[in-house]
């Protein structure tokens, strides 16, 4: 199957700059990620997931990101053996990506169902400069312990945690304890799927400076969609 790429920004409030970008799967006519990954077999998942890393550099490399980029990582990739983070690589410097450009995401559920495995994943991006975050944070409840374990580099929190943050007092009590955690531990946070102005100013009052989400800027078909700055309004 054809495939190509949107990108949505990742902003740093603080500077209101563009952090990174996520690199999100599409069709070659922006068909959804989810319609491209059900007409994929199983066997081929590993082939296909190199392929859109590849694509999605190479369409970063031609729109002149000259930032961080976001690539998500299948949960197959994790018991993955050969050259395939190397290709990955190589191609990148190819098209004059440096491999400190990159942050991978792997979804939280994805530690918690092979954690020796992702062990040995993040330390083996590590030592070759690449940021490794978890994306979907807290979408299982499965606990502070995973950020001391891994120590991942960033960790983006689930949208369920924050959709409705101001309003309760549940959900501030328990993200505020994980911010604090971060802190401690030097972990960046991402707060994901922003949407309303409500949620955006109670967690940068608590010191969340990275945001993404349909508030800032919707993903862009192989291109680099404009971003909304709430602070800069007038």
């Amino acid at each position: 199957m054809d495939l190509s790429c949107a990108f949505q920004p990742i902003v740093d409030v603080n500077e209101n700059k563009v952090f990174s970008y996520e690199a999100l799967v599409r069709g070659k006519n922006n068909e959804s990620a989810s319609y491209v990954f059900s007409q994929i077999p199983k066997e081929d998942l590993l082939i296909f997931d190199q392929q859109a890393k590849k694509v999605a550099i190479a369409l970063a490399a031609k729109l002149k990101i000259g930032c961080y980029i976001n690539l998500n990582f299948l949960p197959c990739t994790l018991q993955s053996t050969g050259s395939y983070i190397s290709e990955i690589l190589e191609f990148a410097e190819q098209h004059h990506l440096a491999r400190n450009q990159i942050i991978v995401e792997v979804t939280e559920e994805e530690v918690i169902s092979d954690p020796q495995n992702f062990s040995r994943f993040i330390n083996k991006y590590r030592a070759m400069g690449i940021k490794v975050a978890i994306d979907d944070f807290g979408a299982g409840y499965a606990g502070l312990n995973l950020l001391v374990d891994f120590l991942p580099d960033i960790i983006k929190l689930d949208i369920n945690l924050i959709r409705n943050i101001h309003n309760h007092g549940s959900l501030q009590a328990i993200v505020k304890a994980i911010l604090q955690i971060c802190i401690d531990l030097g972990i960046d946070v991402i707060a994901e799927g922003i949407e309303t102005l409500d949620e955006y100013y109670w967690l940068k009052s608590h010191n969340i400076k990275f945001f993404q989400g349909f508030l800032f800027a919707k993903p862009g078909f192989e291109s680099l969609p404009l971003v909304f700055y709430p602070d800069l309004l007038v």
